[in-house]
């Protein structure tokens, strides 16, 4: 009886550890295949309409169905920090190429910037945004330093957007012939009139549709959004600005399904959905079709008649040094000066 009772305990015992072994491994497959569908976004906080719409339309595609979204917003610089110090991330998209490339190799491989767009996903261009009817009368950089007009733009300690604003306004002066000393007067010129700098550009844009300042330097794609959302705007493209060029990659560690959204993210149906959002198509032969917001739907993206990128300027080392170092920069010394 002993001996029968002692061969059922066993029995009895060996079972319910194969049947937890194999809720076990039933759970951690169902934990790998959960995590292989999540895509944790962490980007600069322009583009999120754009990323909602993205990954809302990725999800119907045979590669992104069981996707699910994460997502972390904000200034450029700042979300490259939270990348490096631990914060985890499948997908990154950065306003500047150097809050990408600092989180290469331990984040991010070294040939993120191989592929035909060389790591871009989105373009715009600087313009200036007004109130609705431009009661300023402002056509162009020249009128921005006018007495009485107030100026936002974001701050470049933080905002890679502000960055962008920065060299369109420094560049327009050298694109029209202008010496290095005269765009440095310009650009005094300029902070004398700025009187606020938020953040982001996305903040900057919540700054002035709550009323503040009479001009907002701004990415395209920003004003367009503006716009779309009933924004009592206008905005100038003027004849001098520069290519604003948009990073992404997905981080070592990514799941299939990030790297999938991100070659979703460079189809043409994922272009077309930047360019409804305001972006420029990085893509070659992607029609934008009709942009609401934009300020001639049917022709969303006009050519600017004198556009400098990056390159023009020697790279973003070149700039960065030349620009934005923290005790030589033209920037800095600048802003001190003015205050």
């Amino acid at each position: 009886m002993t001996s029968t009772r002692s061969r059922r305990d066993r029995m009895v015992a060996m079972l319910a550890v194969a049947t937890a072994a194999a809720i076990g491994v039933s759970s951690c497959s169902s934990s790998a295949k959960s995590s292989a569908g999540k895509v944790a976004i962490v980007a600069y906080s322009v583009p999120k309409p754009a990323y909602d719409a993205l990954s809302t339309a990725f999800e119907k595609t045979p590669n992104g169905k069981g996707a699910s979204f994460s997502e972390s917003y904000g200034p450029s610089g700042t979300q490259s920090k939270a990348v490096s110090s631990g914060q985890p991330a499948d997908y990154v998209a950065y306003s500047l190429q150097p809050d990408l490339t600092k989180l290469v190799p331990k984040f991010v491989a070294a040939d993120w910037n191989t592929g035909p767009t060389k790591g871009m996903v989105s373009d715009s261009v600087v313009v200036i945004v007004v109130r609705k009817g431009n009661p300023k009368h402002i056509t162009g950089w020249a009128d921005l330093v006018k007495s009485g007009v107030k100026i936002v733009t974001p701050d470049p300690a933080s905002s890679g957007s502000a960055k962008w604003n920065i060299l369109a306004a420094y560049t327009h002066v050298t694109k029209d012939g202008g010496s290095d000393a005269d765009a440095q007067a310009y650009l005094k010129s300029f902070f004398q009139h700025v009187i606020s700098k938020p953040s982001s550009g996305a903040n900057a844009t919540t700054t002035f549709a709550q009323g503040t300042g009479d001009a907002l330097i701004s990415y395209e794609n920003e004003a367009i959004a503006a716009r779309q959302k009933g924004a009592a705007v206008d905005y100038i493209v003027p004849a001098e600005s520069i290519l604003i060029e948009n990073p992404a990659a997905v981080t070592v560690k990514a799941s299939q399904t990030a790297k999938d959204f991100l070659t979703y993210v460079l189809s043409k149906p994922g272009q077309q959905i930047f360019a409804s959002k305001g972006f420029r198509p990085v893509v070659a032969n992607v029609d934008p079709g009709t942009v609401k917001g934009a300020n001639d739907p049917s022709q969303p993206f006009p050519t600017v008649a004198k556009l400098t990128t990056i390159a023009d300027l020697g790279g973003w080392k070149t700039v960065n040094d030349k620009f934005f170092d923290a005790k030589n920069g033209i920037v800095i010394k600048i802003e001190n000066e003015v205050g």
